[in-house]
Formats: C-alpha cells, sequence, structure tokens
C-alpha cells in the first residue's frame, strides 16, 4: 500500500513539478524591480504633473497643494498668449533648435568620419586634442567668443544661437567615430573600387548605415538648443528675436516679481516650452534607445 502511495506521489510530482526556488527568487527581484523603477518613474514625473495642474488653476489657488484643480482655468493659456509674443518665440526657438541641430549632426558627422577612416600619422594625438575641448568650461570662452561674433556684427542676431556648431562638437564626434570604427571597412574599399570619391563614400555608404546615431546626436542637440538661456541672454536684446527660454525669463520678470504676482500666466508658459520637447522625444524614443544600445556595444 505505501508503495502505491510513494509512485503516486512520485507521478504527482512528475506532473504538477515544484516550482524552482532559483525562479522564485528570480521573479521576485524582477517585481521589487519594476516596482522601484515604476516608483522612480511617478517620482520624477510629479513635478510636471503639479506644474500642468497649477497651471490650470486661478491665481488664488496656484499653491494650495491640491492636485487637481477646481475650478479648471483654461484662459491661463489663452491669456499668455495674449501677455506676450509667445508665437513668435516658438517659431524662434523651432528655427533656431532645427539649424543648431543640423548643423551640429553634419558636421561632426564629416570630422568623425575623417578620424574614423583616414589612417595618418598623429591621428590619434589629434583626435586626443579634440576630446581635451570637453574639459575646457564654457565660461572660459564665452568673452573671446562674443568678441568675436561682436567684430562679424552678428551680436542681437540668432546667427550666433547655432552658428557656432558649424565647427563640430567633441562630445557628438567621439559618439559618431565609435559608429563609424563598428562598420565593416570592406565596404568603403569596395566603394572605392567602384570609383567612389572620399565624399561619396561618406554620403552614399557611412550616412545610410548610421542614421540611428544621427537622429540620437539631433535630438540631444536640439533639446540643448531649446532649453538654452545663457546664449539668447548674451547676444538678444531685441524681443522680437527672443526664443522660448529667454521669452519665459522675461514672462518671469513681468509676471513673477513685485506687488501683484501672476504665476499661473509663469506656469502656463513653462508648460508650453515644455511639452514639445517631450513630443519631440516620444517621436525619436526608438532611434534614441537603439543609438545608446549601440554604442555601448561598439565602445
Amino acid at each position: 500500500m505505501s508503495a502505491v502511495t510513494s509512485d503516486s506521489r512520485l507521478s504527482l510530482e512528475r506532473v504538477h513539478p515544484q516550482p524552482d526556488r532559483r525562479q522564485l527568487k528570480k521573479q521576485l527581484w524582477r517585481i521589487l524591480f519594476l516596482a522601484l523603477l515604476v516608483g522612480c518613474t511617478i517620482i520624477f514625473f510629479m513635478p510636471f504633473v503639479w506644474l500642468v495642474s497649477a497651471s490650470l488653476k486661478v491665481r488664488a489657488d496656484v499653491f494650495n497643494g491640491e492636485w487637481i484643480p477646481n475650478p479648471v482655468a483654461w484662459e491661463n493659456y489663452v491669456n499668455v498668449w495674449q501677455a506676450a509674443p509667445v508665437f513668435n518665440w516658438l517659431k524662434n526657438s523651432l528655427v533656431v533648435g532645427v539649424l543648431a541641430a543640423v548643423s551640429v549632426t553634419i558636421s561632426c558627422a564629416a570630422v568623425a568620419f575623417g578620424f574614423s577612416y583616414f589612417r595618418f600619422r598623429g591621428r590619434d594625438a589629434l583626435f586626443g586634442l579634440v576630446l581635451a575641448t570637453m574639459m575646457l568650461p564654457g565660461v572660459v570662452t564665452m568673452i573671446p567668443v562674443f568678441l568675436v561674433w561682436q567684430a562679424l556684427g552678428f551680436v542681437n542676431t540668432q546667427v550666433p544661437l547655432w552658428a557656432g556648431n558649424l565647427f563640430g562638437s567633441a562630445f557628438y564626434i567621439f559618439l559618431l567615430r565609435q559608429f563609424y570604427l563598428g562598420l565593416p571597412r570592406e565596404l568603403f574599399e569596395a566603394a572605392r573600387v567602384d570609383g567612389a570619391s572620399y565624399f561619396q563614400m561618406w554620403r552614399h555608404v557611412a550616412l545610410p548605415l548610421t542614421r540611428t546615431a544621427l537622429i540620437v546626436v539631433f535630438i540631444f542637440e536640439f533639446k540643448a538648443s531649446w532649453t538654452d538661456l545663457l546664449k539668447p541672454l548674451i547676444y538678444l536684446q531685441n524681443s522680437a528675436l527672443y526664443t522660448l527660454p529667454r521669452g519665459l525669463k522675461a514672462i518671469l520678470d513681468q509676471f513673477g516679481q513685485g506687488g501683484e504676482m501672476q504665476w499661473e500666466i509663469v506656469l502656463a508658459a513653462s508648460v508650453i516650452v515644455t511639452v514639445p520637447m517631450l513630443v519631440i522625444f516620444f517621436l525619436g524614443q526608438r532611434y534614441f534607445m537603439d543609438g545608446i544600445a549601440t554604442t555601448g556595444l561598439k565602445g
């Protein structure tokens, strides 16, 4: 009788095996990791939720600590467009951001291709010198660069906000060079055999194969230009040329100080500045993640 019982127990264990402790432990750690990830996401997202909520409140309730505005003051966004030329500032930010991102992407892609393909004496030392420029704070070159643009007659224009990117950026050059080094050199040699010039090799072989990296560089620089306040503060005096960060500073000076502070206007303008970057990030998120992962693998 006991033998039958033991045999039946073994058969049941084969049909319904006991869960492995390692698997249970792995599942537990995965649940804890996901819970931590969700918690961190909520913590990082809370300031933006508060910003949107406060921008929809009436003036007396902006800092009342409630997350749901009651009543909802949609007119705050209408008042922002009436109080300042936000549309013009938005257009200026788009123009400057696109020009800055396109110029730095093209220039850095060309320089990075030169450092990755051509082999010449002193190449590594020259590339190290390029990387050394990242150690130089922007404050050190602020006055000399301003004097250069002043001598060229571009002060109080939008040119200094993006034209400096035509000379490349050490970080983006390094990033793109890592991608180019991961490409098989035989592709370029085959293109040379077919009679392609160096420019055609870069244009028709290198660029299509590194599209993900180019998009990453574009997003990085567009974000940097979109949120840049220092350059507009230095070079722009005409309010018609303001970008959104500089315009937001003007709105803060006008409505965020003095006896009657209108913080609902300032917060509504802050939401207008922030939302386009969120949209651009979500549109390019796939390329952004692929580019970061691929760069890590090729490093």
